[in-house]
């Protein structure tokens, strides 16, 4: 595992520092290690989480903006991702109470279940109302969907860091997840904008709904991790006043006597570190749909290169935390992040299907470089007996201003059209976003001194100690 703060390297998570080097893995042992069960298993759980995100925000607004939906209104309707930044509120009751029935599998394999279930009905449901029953219908269902798949990220998250053997493990596991999630990502922004031209946005969702049956089926090839059992067992009973005091605010207090005043930056870095992918995600299918790029373009372009693109991302981003530590990687992915951003303004002033290619390729590196580097520092930060509770504060925070600023993303495209027109007011707006990512940059930066003065107190501690 590596420092928090610095990046250097410190005890496992599963195991107490014992003063002995460990002998660093080969790219064989690595390539052994993907081998494993649980690896597979992992990269199905990051499949069946990432395949409903997009279907509540992004695919969502092409499917509003092909049934003429105003901006303002597929803006205001992505709010329903505000249950990825509001999962913290009840992401205890996911970390310390079994399911009745499908505890019988286990507390993380139990909820894993029942959200993804829920999460095929409620696509199933948005397929059934369709737009043509109004606003109001189709966004319940997509609320509950997001719902759902929240607090099924909440569980997965949990159950990838509780299997993990050690450290490096946390890595492998860390990169499975974000390989199967960001197929599932570019099923539901390429695989389904072709089948929607084809036999339309119903019967597309419906067939994500059956997708779902990945992940159900991993749930069961699965295993109950038992890694965290030793401090749960220690813990006073959740339904004791000492025991909903300590799944409610024991997360927290542990996290800041771990990390101290620099507990505030990392959680500031981390709510602003997604902005440049963030603010204006609503509005990236329907500039598509206005620049006069078809569907099947669309489609062919991110299946093709954006796929090609998010693997190299994702090798890149865990090659060069193991060789420059994860703040350098952070940065590196913040400047990605921007140059991927703002780089969809070219295509207002020149859109060719090169461009494009070219445009989405580099967006698709970024997002992958940075996801990756962003999922596995948090994953660092996380404690046995609070690793739900934890991991969900860290990705809400990073979630919930992305979450509230790209609801006004139509407000904002409207708003400069006047003056700068349709294509040039989405330029604007492109530009902008990437600027934000100067403020997280700055504040890595600041936690790199802090280190400095720091020095390595924390990483000499055993991880029982933690």
């Amino acid at each position: 595992m590596s420092d928090p703060i610095s990046g250097t390297a410190q005890s496992s998570p599963a195991q107490p520092a014992t003063g002995k080097t460990q002998r660093k893995r080969s790219a064989l042992d690595v390539l052994r290690g993907l081998r494993q069960p649980k690896v597979a298993v992992m990269f199905a759980l990051g499949f069946s989480s990432g395949l409903p995100f997009l279907l509540t925000a992004n695919t969502f607004g092409y499917w509003l903006r092909d049934e003429g939906t105003s901006l303002v209104a597929i803006g205001f309707i992505s709010w329903v991702g505000f249950a990825y930044a509001f999962k913290v509120y009840w992401s205890p009751l996911v970390d310390r109470l079994d399911l009745p029935l499908l505890g019988r599998l286990g507390r993380r394999r139990g909820w894993i279940l029942l959200c993804q279930i829920v999460v095929a009905l409620g696509l199933l449901g948005m397929a059934m109302v369709g737009v043509s029953g109004g606003l109001g219908p189709i966004g319940a269902f997509a609320l509950l969907t997001a719902f759902a798949s929240a607090t099924q990220d909440i569980a997965i998250d949990a159950w990838r860091i509780e299997a993990a053997a050690d450290a490096e493990e946390v890595g492998l596991m860390t990169s499975a997840a974000q390989l199967g999630y960001r197929i599932a990502l570019l099923i539901t922004d390429a695989a389904i904008i072709a089948a929607a031209q084809r036999v339309g946005w119903p019967l597309s969702y419906a067939a994500m709904a059956a997708l779902m049956a990945v992940g159900i089926v991993a749930t069961f090839f699965a295993f109950e991790p038992e890694r965290a059992d030793t401090v749960l067992l220690s813990k006073p009973p959740l339904w004791s006043a000492r025991g909903l005091l300590d799944a409610i605010i024991g997360p927290f207090v542990d996290f800041f006597r771990k990390h101290k005043m620099a507990g505030l930056v990392i959680l500031l870095m981390v709510a602003l570190y997604r902005l440049p992918d963030f603010v204006m995600g609503p509005m990236y299918n329907p500039y598509y749909h206005d620049l006069g790029i078809g569907k099947d373009t669309v489609a062919l372009v991110r299946g093709s290169f954006g796929l090609v693109a998010t693997f190299v991302g994702l090798a890149a981003s865990g090659l060069c935390s193991i060789r420059m530590g994860m703040l350098p990687t952070l940065i590196v992915g913040l400047v990605l992040e921007a140059f991927g951003t703002g780089a969809f303004a070219l295509l207002a002033f020149h859109v060719d299907a090169t461009t494009f290619a070219v445009v989405m390729s580099l967006d698709a590196f970024a997002q992958a470089f940075a996801g990756v580097a962003l999922v596995t520092y948090m994953s660092s930060l996380t404690s046995l007996g609070y690793t739900a509770t934890q991991y969900a504060m860290l990705s809400s925070t990073y979630a919930l201003l992305g979450k509230f600023l790209k609801g006004f993303s139509g407000v904002g495209v409207e708003a400069l059209t006047p003056t700068h027109g349709l294509l040039g007011a989405y330029a604007t707006a492109f530009v902008a976003t990437a600027l934000t990512a100067i403020p997280p940059l700055l504040l890595i930066v600041l936690l790199w001194r802090m280190r400095g003065r720091q020095g390595t107190t924390t990483a000499a501690q055993p991880a029982e100690a933690r």
